[in-house]
C-alpha cells in the first residue's frame, strides 16, 4: 500500500518511537517570532539551559507588533533581539529589514519540499505549500525545538481535498479556502494534514497555495499540504540553482515528495471550483460562509489587506485592479500592509502603492498587527472589518469588533462600495 507525502515526512525524520501513537521527528527548521518565542528563551534561560541545536536551522522574525507599540511589546522583541545575538542566528530579521512570518521565511527560500518545520504560530501550515510538513505547536515543543532540534507528534491521518475544475473570473484562493472549510467545518480535520489536489491546486501560484495552507487550521488541520511541482520549482530556483545543474533534475528530485496513487486517505472531499462565487464569512467562525452577493450592502466601517494569508504581491495586484480610478467610500477606513519589505518594493515599482494611497488607503509597513487585534488597524466595539485576514473570531481584530474574512478583490470593491461587495458589483452601485 503507497504512503502520503505526510507519512512519507514522518518515516524519513523520525528519530524516536517512545510509544506507538508518538514519533520523535527530526526538525529541518525552526521559526520564531517575537510574541510566543520569548517564552520558549526565558524557560530555557531560567532551567540553564540557554542553548540551540543549529542556529543556522532557526530563523527568527519581529513581525507581531512592528514597531512596538508599548513596554511589553517592546521587552518581546529585545528579548528575541538579545537571543538571536547571543547565538549568532544569522537569520534574523529586525525592524526595517522583517516581515510576516509566513510571507518572509518562504521569500527567502528558508522552505523546501519534505521538510518537517515547527513555528509557535498556528498559521505554520502555510508552508505545506511547498510540499513540507508544518505545524505550530506550544511553548513546550517550541523549548525542545529549539534545544535539541526535534519534536514529537501524533502522526496524523490525511485528508484529501481535491479542488476540481477551474475557478470563474472573479474566484480566488481565498474564496476556494473558504469554500473548503465550510464543508468541512473547523473541527473536521482535526489531527489530520489536508492534502489539496485537483486541477484548481495544480495551477495555483505558489502564493495561492499559501493562502489554502494557511486557513487549514481554520479546519482544525495540523497542516496544509501541495504537492511539490515545476511552479514550486520556479519560485525556489533561485536558492536551489546551486543544488541542481537544471529545473528538470531539481524537478526530479522533488517528484519523490508526493502521495502514492493508492495512498489511504482518511477522508476524501471533492469541490467543485468552477461553480464557486466570491464567498466571506458571517458570524464568527471560519466555517460559517455565505457568498458575497447575498451579503451585498451588508455595512463596514473599515476594509484591511494584509496577513500571512493574503499579503503578498499577487494579493495586492487583485486589489489595486479593483481600486484603479476608484476611491475609498467616505463611511470606510482603509488600510493595507504589504507584508514583506520585497513586496512593498515590488508594489512601488509597479505602481500599485499609489493605486491604493490615491483611492485613500492607509499604508502601513508589514506587520501582523491588526489581523490580531494588536495594532495598526484595531476595531473599536461593534465595528465592522472586510479583512483579507484567517480569523474572524468574536473580537479577533479588537474588542467587541466584527470581522467578514474574503478575498482582496472582493475587500477592494468592500472599500468603494462602503458596504459588502465583489468587483462585478461596482458597475451596479
Amino acid at each position: 500500500m503507497g504512503k502520503t507525502l505526510a507519512e512519507k515526512i514522518f518515516d524519513t525524520h523520525v528519530v524516536d518511537r517512545p510509544a506507538e501513537d508518538t514519533w520523535v521527528l527530526r526538525l529541518d527548521r525552526v521559526f520564531c517570532h517575537e510574541i510566543t518565542t520569548p517564552l520558549a528563551i526565558n524557560d530555557l534561560a531560567a532551567r540553564g539551559m540557554d542553548r540551540v541545536f543549529d542556529a543556522s536551522k532557526i530563523k527568527a522574525v519581529i513581525d507581531h507588533v512592528s514597531p512596538a507599540k508599548d513596554s511589553k511589546t517592546a521587552e518581546q522583541g529585545k528579548v528575541l533581539r538579545d537571543w538571536a545575538g547571543r547565538h549568532s542566528i544569522m537569520d534574523f530579521f529586525d525592524i526595517g529589514r522583517n516581515g510576516v512570518c509566513h510571507a518572509i521565511f518562504p521569500e527567502k527560500g528558508f522552505v523546501r519540499p519534505g521538510f518537517a518545520l515547527i513555528m509557535g504560530d498556528s498559521h505554520t501550515c502555510t508552508h505545506g505549500a511547498f510540499g513540507a510538513f508544518a505545524a505550530g505547536v506550544g511553548t513546550t515543543d517550541m523549548e525542545v525545538g529549539i534545544l535539541k532540534g526535534v519534536c514529537a507528534f501524533k502522526k496524523p491521518g490525511t485528508i484529501r481535498v481535491n479542488l476540481n475544475g477551474a475557478p470563474g473570473k472573479g474566484v480566488y484562493p481565498k474564496d476556494i479556502i473558504l469554500a473548503v472549510i465550510a464543508r468541512i467545518g473547523v473541527a473536521g480535520a482535526t489531527d489530520k494534514v489536508m492534502e489539496f489536489r485537483g486541477r484548481a491546486a495544480e495551477e495555483m501560484s505558489m502564493e495561492g497555495r499559501m493562502t489554502i495552507c494557511n486557513m487549514a487550521v481554520e479546519a482544525g488541520a495540523t497542516s496544509g499540504i501541495c504537492m511539490p511541482d515545476s511552479i514550486t520549482v520556479d519560485y525556489l530556483w533561485p536558492f536551489i540553482r546551486e543544488d541542481y545543474a537544471s529545473k528538470e533534475e531539481a524537478l526530479g528530485d522533488f517528484s519523490k515528495w508526493k502521495s502514492d496513487d493508492d495512498a489511504p486517505y482518511a477522508a476524501v472531499a471533492d469541490i467543485d471550483c468552477a461553480a464557486l462565487e466570491p464567498l466571506a464569512t458571517v458570524n464568527y467562525k471560519p466555517d460559517q460562509v455565505k457568498t458575497v452577493a447575498s451579503l451585498r450592502g451588508t455595512r463596514v466601517d473599515q476594509v484591511y489587506i494584509g496577513s500571512c494569508t493574503n499579503g503578498r504581491i499577487e494579493d495586492l495586484r487583485e486589489a489595486a485592479a479593483v481600486l484603479k480610478g476608484r476611491t475609498v467610500a467616505p463611511t470606510v477606513r482603509g488600510i493595507v500592509s504589504p507584508a514583506t519589505p520585497a513586496v512593498y518594493a515590488q508594489a512601488l515599482r509597479e505602481g500599485l502603492i499609489g493605486v491604493f494611497m490615491d483611492a485613500g488607503f492607509c499604508v502601513t509597513n508589514p506587520t501582523c498587527g491588526a489581523c490580531l487585534g494588536m495594532s495598526n488597524g484595531v476595531l473599536a466595539e461593534t465595528e465592522v472589518c472586510a479583512s483579507t485576514t484567517n480569523r474572524n473570531f468574536f473580537g479577533r481584530m479588537g474588542k467587541g469588533g466584527m470581522v467578514h474574512l474574503m478575498s482582496p478583490a472582493s475587500a477592494a470593491a468592500t472599500a468603494v462600495a462602503g458596504s459588502i461587495a465583489s468587483p462585478s458589483d461596482l458597475g451596479k452601485i
